[in-house]
């Protein structure tokens, strides 16, 4: 995979670019053309690792379904911390998780991320899953505006964690808290932080 498609796919798990100008989408990769950030969406909407709509400005990471049709391979993007916040989102797509698609939530842009750490082993996914240390975590990408009380994976500093979500309205903030077997801290931000949700925890693949 070209160098510049690798960022981008980085890039996109990360943030939310619909509606975002080509020429600020190569800012933030450090790349002055247009052109070419429009051709390499291009590219990678072609392998079935986004989708793009160049005329709306929607760019997603969508699941690529095998040709046999009985599984869905998803993106794993890197790893995401259960801890303290010291994981980066990721570094690019590590390679992609086959998974039957009736274990598969039919919903939203889906992709992986390797949880490390043990500050969500309590944590309820998907009916009864905890979060443990080395398990494979879906996340759907399309689901930013969370809800109180939602599991979430979240950026802060350009790193990543999953966390429940609590939203304070009265406070005018936003606290991000475990659920553990050990004592961990919540993290607290202020509704003008520099905060952005990744996506929603809708799964966990046990390793």
């Amino acid at each position: 995979m070209h160098e510049i498609q690798e960022k981008l796919l980085k890039i996109i798990s990360e943030k939310n670019l619909s509606g975002v100008p080509l020429r600020k989408i190569g800012e933030l990769i450090n790349e002055t053309s247009a052109q070419k950030i429009r051709h390499h969406l291009s590219q990678l909407s072609k392998k079935g690792f986004i989708t793009f709509d160049s005329k709306k400005r929607e760019i997603n990471i969508i699941p690529k379904v095998s040709k046999d049709g009985i599984f869905v391979s998803v993106p794993i993007v890197g790893s995401a911390n259960c801890g303290p916040e010291s994981i980066f989102a990721d570094e690019r797509v590590e390679g992609y998780l086959k998974i039957s698609k009736k274990m598969v939530p039919s919903i939203g842009n889906l992709y992986v991320l390797r949880a490390e750490g043990n500050s969500m082993n309590k944590a309820n996914i998907a009916g009864s899953k905890k979060i443990e240390d080395g398990d494979f975590v879906l996340v759907d990408s399309s689901q930013k505006n969370s809800e109180s009380g939602q599991y979430v994976v979240s950026i802060i500093d350009g790193k990543a964690n999953i966390k429940k979500i609590i939203i304070e309205k009265e406070n005018n903030r936003i606290v991000l808290k475990s659920e553990s077997t050990q004592n961990y801290l919540p993290i607290f931000i202020h509704e003008d932080d520099n905060y952005q949700i990744s996506g929603r925890v809708v799964d966990v693949i046990k390793k």
